[in-house]
């Protein structure tokens, strides 16, 4: 029998794990030898765009990673840390399971929810929510509503089973995402400050230990997979896939959480993407050590692996444990109570290597500087794209303004991208632990801390209709989006983690898209104080039709110190008086309005004044604190008409408004429809009791905030002057029925 050591290693063998020429050049120089195939595999996954960021690193370190309250540099651990006070802290990340989602739905979406919870609990920190964004193509089409059915059930069967709430999220229909769906998934988790935990092997002859689930061969090649374009053929990769264990999980997260109470633990690290390889290579790296593993040793559950399986299985619910010398003891009876393996395959070295045993046999040694941080960088050629010559372009004299905008309403209501997503949220157990404060429908899902009066609010936004007609600008609403709909629930924005969704870097106009709409992001990011703290970039999303859109996904966290001084998105008392905070201006390009009434995707998206945004925020959070909104909630998608919609949506006690005064918000010539529809930034719709009038146009005049009183909250039905009127449960009843009429197709 052909041993692994035996099989030659061909031109053909190394273009396909993903390797260049010149890649494999600099692979014999690193080792001073040819690799062997199983190191060959161990470079791909680990050189492969999806854990190397080999193309998007130099982009990557131009973020504002610089924080007050950041507790670990963004790139250096597994999740991202920020200071509350009071000794927590929360720990969060975004990150992708795109492509498994695309060839298994379910299972592709379950474990990128296992995934996401592993990165958090292995820093320590208890998982308290789950939010995530998903990308789908129209839902009227067949094959979009099985990637939907399938998306959807995977994320609830992983979350519910766990333990953890799901509070909300975005999700979007658009062509562009047919056969290439985006599934982004955010954790939080909630430590504290003294209790981190580092991903780091320290201390020469400490034990490392597997913990958790045996390793099969689900999910061979997953890193690699997910680093290249999908093609008519990627159903074969099927084995790429892995598949997911909810209550294998928990069991884990349990004995984790229980072991970081105790000092027999020195560091932890999740076997994610590239598994075992990632693993021991990440946590030598980073402790500047070398480390040792015996592969006979590690649980399996499939008979006759061959040490490249082993390596590069991504079979989930595992973690890699640096133990201290001398407890292991302990480490094991906390995972024999837990019925988990808990098997010493190795320990922490003098040097610098990775070396991989099986049995007596050497199957790999690679210094593991060279795998984790010295891996190739490239600065990919840029070119702006030619379709924005004529997509930017808008003749707003050839759009007509339609006769009836109450028609023009309902049809908004009824497209599955802004109608209600209770179909979604309906399947999530979003109350599991009971801290739960706002149902998803909120601007922000809004979660309390047990014990204190602290509040986190979450949101994760991006309009990737905007990041495809003008990145640079897509990227910064992106942000300040996000931030937005956490300000509007009265919370301070902390800092982001970010999911960015892009094709084939290797393409120029995409790899311009790329950093046009990072600059963006940077741009909001410095001017409304949300450094980053990590996060996750996904390239190569590509059917054989076209890129998706440029998806920079932003998840914003934020503080709320006091949790009854939250703020809610639905108009809450009869004859509240409502304000439209911001100016409108004739804004229609890019818009949902546009593209649903007249079927264009074209035009400049609105433009955002980061200085207005910032004194936006101020103000609110200002009005909030003092207990001055009865409500408020942010304009962005669909505009004030669909604003106005949404506060009336209450789902426990709908409420009506008469919009009447709207003309005083009005400056200049503005176009009747882009008052309705258009998406001008920096707005928000707030509802205040009659007492608080003065003192709040007083602190917008102070702010510097546009504020314009334009009705009140009354009645049963939508009334905005005589353009828009309808009956208040006739439009909620499209709302709510938009999504759910669909799938029962």
């Amino acid at each position: 029998m052909t041993t692994e050591a035996q099989i030659k290693i061909t031109p053909e063998m190394i273009a396909s794990h993903g390797i260049t020429e010149g890649e494999y050049q600099k692979i014999t120089k690193i080792l001073g030898r040819e690799p062997n195939f199983t190191e060959l595999g161990i470079f791909s996954v680990m050189w492969s765009e999806h854990c190397s960021y080999k193309n998007s690193k130099p982009i990557l370190k131009t973020f504002p990673t610089e924080g007050p309250n950041l507790l670990v540099r963004a790139g250096e651990e597994n999740a991202g840390i920020v200071d509350i006070g009071g000794g927590l802290a929360i720990c969060f990340k975004i990150e992708s399971h795109n492509h498994p989602s695309a060839i298994e739905p379910f299972q592709g979406a379950a474990t990128g929810v296992g995934g996401i919870l592993r990165d958090i609990f292995t820093m320590g920190s208890r998982p308290i929510l789950l939010m995530n964004s998903l990308r789908f193509g129209k839902l009227d089409d067949a094959a979009t509503q099985r990637l939907f059915r399938g998306v959807v059930a995977g994320i609830s069967h992983y979350g519910n089973c766990i333990g953890v709430p799901t509070l909300g999220g975005e999700v979007y229909f658009d062509e562009c995402y047919e056969g290439n769906p985006l599934v982004n998934a955010m954790a939080l988790g909630i430590m504290r400050t003294d209790e981190i935990v580092k991903g780091k092997a320290s201390g020469v002859g400490n034990p490392v230990y597997y913990v958790g689930a045996a390793t099969g061969r689900d999910g061979l090649g997953g890193a690699a997979f997910a680093s290249k374009e999908l093609t008519e053929e990627s159903h074969e990769d099927r084995p790429a896939v892995q598949v997911g264990d909810p209550f294998m999980e928990k069991l884990l997260m349990e004995a984790c959480l229980e072991l970081i109470k105790t000092d027999a633990l020195v560091g932890m690290q999740d076997m994610g993407a590239a598994g075992l390889t990632c693993s021991t290579c990440e946590t030598a790296a980073r402790g500047s050590t070398g480390i040792e593993i015996d592969l006979e040793k590690v649980p399996k559950r499939e008979s006759g692996m061959i040490p490249y399986e082993i390596m590069l299985s991504e079979s989930q619910e595992r973690m890699l444990i640096i133990a201290r010398k001398g407890h292991e003891r302990k480490v094991e009876e906390i995972f024999e109570k837990w019925d988990l393996h808990a098997v010493k395959i190795g320990e922490v070295k003098e040097g610098h290597l990775m070396r991989v045993k099986n049995g007596a046999e050497i199957v790999a040694e690679i210094p593991a500087k060279a795998l984790a941080d010295e891996g190739p960088v490239y600065v990919r050629e840029e070119k702006r794209p030619a379709y924005l010559e004529d997509a930017q372009k808008l003749d707003l004299a050839s759009i007509a303004v339609p006769n009836d905008f109450t028609a023009v309403l309902k049809k908004m209501l009824d497209h599955p991208t802004l109608a209600s997503k209770a179909w979604v949220w309906k399947q999530y157990d979003h109350m599991v632990r009971t801290d739960t404060v706002f149902y998803p429908g909120h601007d922000a899902a809004l979660i309390r801390i047990k014990d204190t009066q602290k509040g986190i609010a979450v949101s994760t936004d991006c309009n990737s209709l905007y990041c495809y007609l003008d990145p640079f600008e897509g990227g910064k609403i992106a942000v300040a989006e996000s931030a937005r709909n956490v300000v509007c629930s009265g919370a301070k924005p902390l800092a982001i983690t970010n999911c960015l969704n892009f094709g084939n870097p290797m393409k120029p106009e995409i790899f311009w898209q790329f950093h046009q709409a990072v600059n963006g992001m940077i741009a909001s990011c410095k001017a409304l104080g949300t450094p980053v703290t990590g996060g996750n970039v996904s390239l190569y999303n590509e059917s054989p039709a076209a890129a998706i859109y440029p998806t920079p996904t932003v998840g914003m966290v934020g503080l709320l110190e006091d949790i009854e001084k939250r703020v809610p998105s639905f108009f809450q008392n009869e004859g509240d008086l409502v304000f439209l905070a911001g100016d409108t201006f004739e804004e229609i390009g890019g818009t949902q309005y546009l593209m649903i009434q007249h079927g264009l995707k074209k035009g400049l998206p609105p433009r955002l004044d980061l200085e207005k945004e910032g004194r936006l925020h101020k103000f609110i959070l200002g009005m909030a604190a003092e207990g001055h909104l009865s409500s408020c909630h942010d304009l962005s998608d669909g505009g004030l008409a669909l604003a106005l919609a949404e506060s009336c949506f209450d789902p426990h006690a709908p409420k009506g408004v008469v919009i009447d005064q709207l003309q005083l918000a009005v400056r200049g010539a503005v176009r009747e429809d882009a008052v309705y529809f258009g998406e001008s930034q920096s707005r928000a719709l707030l509802s205040v009791k009659p007492e608080f009038k003065e003192e709040v146009l007083k602190r917008a005049c102070e702010n510097g905030v546009p504020l314009f009183q334009i009705g009140c909250v009354t009645g049963s039905r939508i009334c905005i002057g005589d353009r828009i009127q309808v009956d208040v449960q006739e439009a909620l009843s499209i709302y709510q029925s938009a999504i759910p009429r669909r799938m029962a197709r």
